[in-house]
């Protein structure tokens, strides 16, 4: 069985160092913690052999990862997670990535030293040791649950929905009220998420017979500047649409404020789907046609998943996909 001394021969560091990593990883300098943890994934030195060495007790404790903590779609899948977490007695600890990776290894180290017991993962970055194992064809080396994002071939448990059939059904929608040149504004495109969605929306045009050009599908990163910036680069192209689906509803919103400063009416020139369900479409001006997506089941799920794996109970299901609906409001169709 491999041991904290092979672990430190391998990284080339001192025993104390690679315990002190596992211990408290903050006190250790970066460059050796890349190190201890490139070894401990290259030897499959995983969280059960770890637990072994410390012999620490669990925390007790749950880190969930978002990118954005001011994204409101997240706030009803943490008060799901929190909800049952107090009832199975976890703690719940939030952790904002902003996009960086070094943030998310900080809290990967947390699991990893036994201060949490696992990450649930919103967003779609994955711990560096996760993504090394992952790569290696190795078993994950931490408690992981992906909720919402998917990653093709990692073996933990996810909860989702089937995003590019979302789109789908947007895109659809779109069509059947006879919009004839609908474009899309995007997640970021290195996202998987953001891709099935775009993957989605090509689906049903092309289906109907209609593509979507390369001007039709701007970029956007989920906030409501860049769905305001892709409405304007979008009116401003050599072909007008008439209708725009949107990756998520902040996007959407400000597409709509970008149309009505153009001038346009709003559907009646220019239809608008978006996608989450947040409070705040509802009481847009006009109501903001979406697809809803299960947060409280997404927050659920991916909790007691966690609860699962901590206790080595066999779950029937380790790739959940919860339904999503089509929820048509004023913003997509012309009142008759």
């Amino acid at each position: 069985m491999t041991t904290i001394r092979d672990i430190a021969r391998h990284a080339g560091v001192s025993v104390t160092t690679v315990s002190r990593t596992l211990r408290e990883p903050e006190a250790v300098r970066r460059d050796k913690r890349d190190r201890v943890h490139a070894a401990i994934a290259e030897l499959s030195y995983v969280p059960n052999a770890i637990a072994q060495q410390l012999r620490r007790p669990r925390a007790e404790a749950i880190i969930v990862i978002v990118p954005a903590i001011d994204n409101p779609f997240f706030s009803g899948i943490i008060q799901s997670i929190e909800n049952v977490a107090h009832e199975l007695g976890y703690r719940v600890l939030i952790g904002e990535t902003q996009g960086r990776q070094e943030r998310l290894d900080h809290y990967a180290d947390m699991v990893t030293a036994r201060l949490a017991d696992g990450l649930i993962l919103l967003g779609s970055l994955l711990p560096t040791p996760v993504r090394s194992a992952f790569e290696a064809g190795r078993p994950v080396p931490i408690p992981l649950v992906l909720a919402c994002e998917r990653y093709d071939g990692l073996d933990c448990p996810s909860v989702t929905i089937d995003n590019a059939a979302a789109a789908e059904a947007a895109a659809d929608h779109l069509i059947r009220t006879g919009r004839q040149r609908i474009a899309t504004i995007t997640g970021p495109l290195a996202n998987p998420l953001a891709m099935d969605r775009l993957a989605g929306f090509r689906a049903a045009l092309q289906r109907a017979g209609m593509t979507a050009d390369e001007e039709a599908v701007v970029e956007g990163n989920f906030s409501v500047e860049s769905g305001h910036e892709g409405m304007q680069r979008l009116l401003s192209g050599p072909r007008r649409p008439d209708a725009v689906f949107c990756a998520n509803d902040e996007m959407a919103i400000g597409a709509i404020r970008a149309a009505v400063t153009a001038g346009l009416s709003v559907p009646g020139e220019l239809a608008v789907v978006g996608f989450d369900d947040l409070r705040f479409g509802a009481f847009a001006t006009p109501p903001l046609t979406t697809i809803r997506q299960p947060t409280a089941g997404i927050g659920e799920t991916a909790m007691r998943m966690m609860d699962a794996e901590l206790h080595q109970r066999g779950l029937s299901e380790r790739q959940v996909v919860l339904p999503h609906e089509l929820v048509v409001r004023g913003s997509s169709v012309v009142a008759a």
